[in-house]
């Protein structure tokens, strides 16, 4: 198993376009608090949850100084109407090659129905201002990602 980012840790650099065809980089991020969350797939029920508390908490975490940015292996077109179907505030990035994945650490082996296979292991970043991660939370609430992170900064 590679090692895995921790707290204190660089955020990898990363470059790639949203679902509206947007440049989004690390870089450009610089001096905003980013959560970068990578999620399994668009229109999944999980995934759906995760991006819904986020959007339902979108206003809080933005008051709070934070950008969301959410990435998976899904295309820009798939994320595009993801993003609409649910009203989603915030950038998803495509990562068909699983680049970012990989640089982060969410890609990885997983196990279901006895079967073990490669995937998106779930996982949120918290990266400051300055690049640094803050937080990983490899164990996320679906359901309330949006308290999960707000908690962090209570």
């Amino acid at each position: 198993m590679e090692d895995r980012l921790k707290t204190g840790d660089k955020a990898p650099p990363f470059s790639s376009t949203d679902q509206n065809g947007n440049e989004i980089s690390l870089e450009k991020l610089k001096g905003k608090k980013v959560i970068l969350y990578f999620y399994p797939k668009d229109n999944t029920p999980g995934c759906t949850a995760e991006a819904c508390s986020l959007r339902d908490g979108y206003d809080d975490l933005l008051s709070a100084g934070f950008v969301v940015v959410g990435a998976s292996p899904d295309s820009e077109k798939s994320h595009q109407n993801f993003s609409k179907k649910h009203n989603l505030p915030f950038h998803l990035i495509a990562d068909p090659e699983h680049k970012m994945l990989k640089d982060y650490g969410a890609w990885g082996e997983k196990k279901m129905y006895g079967k073990t296979y490669e995937g998106v292991l779930r996982t949120t970043f918290v990266i400051s201002e300055d690049g640094i991660i803050e937080h990983v939370i490899p164990k996320v609430d679906t359901k309330n990602h949006s308290e999960q992170i707000m908690a962090l900064y209570k």
